[in-house]
């Protein structure tokens, strides 16, 4: 089975190598599974706040609770293995079993900080893959790669287009952010690859 046919397809992007490696995929989930996801997301996920010290956001695990059956299939084993397959070809490294998968949502107000998510042993790379119900540049959510830690140092800035997606390489340089939301929803998921370790 291909990874188009359960939903989530990044394709063939261009790996970039500034700031630090990412990609950009202009549409990476087929529409049946964005409705599915968007419904679901709007009415009867379990949402739960959580809050930071450089962010505040609704989330919740997607291999850890029960997933309705349009939603389940994106996420089954078949599904994730074609997508760490995918991953792992346009990073050029081997990634250990371990994928993990939350969904986000911002509401008005909420934002995220400047950071880089990157912690020694785990997390090595990430792909964010954005859903809502079109929203413009006003409604804010806008998710900014930095050249460093300077918040004033942005290298690009791209907006929330529903089922694009933006993955990258987590490391001690990846400093990136969401601006503050101020009108709608903000979806995603967030997938996170851990890879292999590599023996000098």
């Amino acid at each position: 089975m291909s990874v188009a046919a359960t939903g989530f397809d990044i394709g063939r992007p261009d790996l970039q190598v500034a700031p630090f490696k990412h990609i950009l995929v202009d549409r990476c989930l087929d529409p049946h599974a964005e409705t599915a996801l968007l419904d679901w997301f709007e009415r009867d996920a379990p949402w739960r706040l959580v809050e930071t010290d450089f962010y505040e956001q609704y989330e919740f695990s997607l291999f850890h609770e029960t997933l309705p059956p349009a939603v389940a299939r994106l996420f089954d084993e078949c599904a994730m293995a074609a997508l760490r397959r995918q991953l792992s070809e346009t990073f050029g490294v081997s990634f250990t079993p371990r994928l993990n998968a939350i969904a986000h949502k911002l509401t008005p107000g909420q934002r995220i900080a400047i950071h880089n998510d990157y912690l020694v042993g785990e997390e090595t790379h990430r792909l964010t893959v954005q859903l809502n119900r079109g929203l413009d540049v006003e409604a804010g959510g806008l998710f900014m790669l930095f050249n460093s830690f300077d918040p004033t140092d942005i290298h690009s800035i791209h907006r929330p287009l529903s089922r694009s997606g933006i993955g990258f390489a987590i490391g001690p340089d990846s400093h990136h952010a969401v601006s503050r939301m101020h009108a709608g929803e903000r979806f995603t998921i967030v997938f996170s690859f851990y890879a292999e370790p590599v023996d000098f």
